[in-house]
């Protein structure tokens, strides 16, 4: 057997796994590894050599900055501060909550975000007498939206950014602008599908006002830092290219900084790095290098190349709408993993591949609306609705999210075909 078809069957079997959920992703991709090297098609020095340490750096910053932020209770004062200021009227209820998941998606971890701002609008739609499912749901879309407009948002925006050498504003011009757009797009369309069904009396929203924001704070010292920190850290990456530092330096040195100043106990905060999450990263970064190594993807780009002729726009909605499609049914980092050196092979050939970049970000990201399990944050938010007595079921989410990720994907179409075909 060549090494070719050993390094194509090593990484489908890896993706099978994933997909069946029996083994942990995490335990797969590093048998995947294993057995690379035990078949001789890596070395563990080569191994090492596909790891992506910029997107590495960035998700073990970031996860331990929001590790000592969140200690504040910035988050959940954020929730009951904006449920006043709309006087917990259901409906701009639905949209400030919809807005404040979206800009937290863009600068921290979808799912450290639904984890914050979840249980929160349980507690004040309770209030309300209200359901929180409908809430819910469209806090799941707002997290990935969100987190598609930016370099930082999501991970395979990390992945994309890292290897194409995009910086965090070119994300915001390219992707969050258009997210901004479809935004605006899903508010009205959940205006459409839940406005009639969002009723309270005056007393219940009453009840809301009445909530104290102060008493959440759990540490008002930390929530300063925090502040002024996160104001910081956005600076850094909107700036870090113009700075001629990678991004990972930014994340890595904010979280130094939080560490240093925010005075929480420390192996807590390491603690609540996802590390299976970046276990899982690094050893995937070697399984897709098996089949660089031994020119699976120089193929999979000459095949590509040649059944869109060449044609950039044809590429670019085929990785669009591909993207998109499979990343609601399967995990879109292992996918967006094995388009990325693609991508780059494709450029080495001479086609502009400027254009694709954007399409797998905006396909791959926003794809993962299409179903409950399209996205982790979907899982997650899905979770602590079921555990909190609202079970939000699958085909109950598809039905609602399919849809809508076709209508984002479709407004994402329009706008690559302006930007790079007309």
């Amino acid at each position: 057997m060549s090494q070719q078809a050993i390094s194509i069957i090593v990484f489908v079997v890896v993706f099978i796994a994933i997909m069946s959920e029996k083994v942990h992703r995490a335990v797969a991709a590093v048998a995947g590894v294993v057995a690379l090297i035990m078949l001789g098609i890596l070395t563990i020095d080569s191994a090492v050599e596909y790891i992506d340490f910029n997107t590495i750096g960035v998700l073990v910053g970031m996860m331990l900055f929001v590790a000592v932020v969140k200690q504040s209770g910035i988050f959940e004062y954020t929730a009951i501060k904006a449920a006043k200021l709309v006087k917990g009227e259901p409906w701009h209820l639905m949209i400030v909550f919809m807005i404040i998941t979206a800009v937290c998606s863009a600068f921290l971890d979808n799912v450290t975000t639904v984890l914050l701002v979840g249980p929160m609008t349980i507690a004040i739609t309770k209030i309300l007498g209200l359901n929180p499912v409908p809430y819910l749901m469209t806090q799941i879309l707002s997290s990935n939206i969100g987190g598609t407009g930016t370099l930082i948002g999501d991970p395979p925006n990390i992945m994309i950014g890292s290897k194409a050498g995009l910086s965090f504003a070119d994300f915001a011009i390219n992707t969050g602008s258009i997210c901004i757009v479809i935004m605006i797009v899903t508010i009205f369309a959940f205006k459409f599908i839940y406005k009639k069904a969002l009723v309270v009396t005056p007393d219940k929203m009453q009840a809301v006002m009445e909530l104290d924001e102060k008493s959440v704070i759990k540490d008002a010292a930390l929530m300063k830092k925090s502040i002024v920190m996160i104001l910081l850290v956005a600076l850094g990456f909107v700036f870090h290219s113009k700075l001629g530092l990678e991004s990972s330096i930014i994340a890595l040195t904010a979280a130094t900084i939080m560490i240093l100043i925010g005075r929480q106990n420390v192996e807590e905060s390491i603690a609540d790095v996802e590390w299976p999450t970046i276990i899982f990263f690094i050893a995937l970064f070697m399984v897709v290098g098996g089949m660089e190594t031994t020119g699976v993807i120089d193929q999979l780009a000459d095949m590509l190349m040649s059944a869109t002729g060449g044609n950039m726009v044809v590429a670019m909605l085929i990785i669009l709408w591909g993207s998109a499609v499979l990343s609601a049914i399967l995990d879109n980092i292992p996918f967006v993993a094995t388009m990325i050196p693609l991508i780059i092979s494709m450029g080495d050939s001479g086609m502009d591949v400027m254009p694709l970049w954007w399409a797998l970000s905006l396909g791959a990201c926003l794809g993962g609306n299409g179903t409950l399990i399209g996205a982790s944050a979907n899982v997650v938010l899905s979770g602590i609705s079921n555990k909190h007595g609202y079970p939000i079921t699958f085909m109950q989410y598809t039905k609602l999210g399919f849809p809508m990720m076709i209508l984002s994907v479709a407004i994402a179409m329009i706008y690559l075909l302006i930007r790079f075909a007309f």
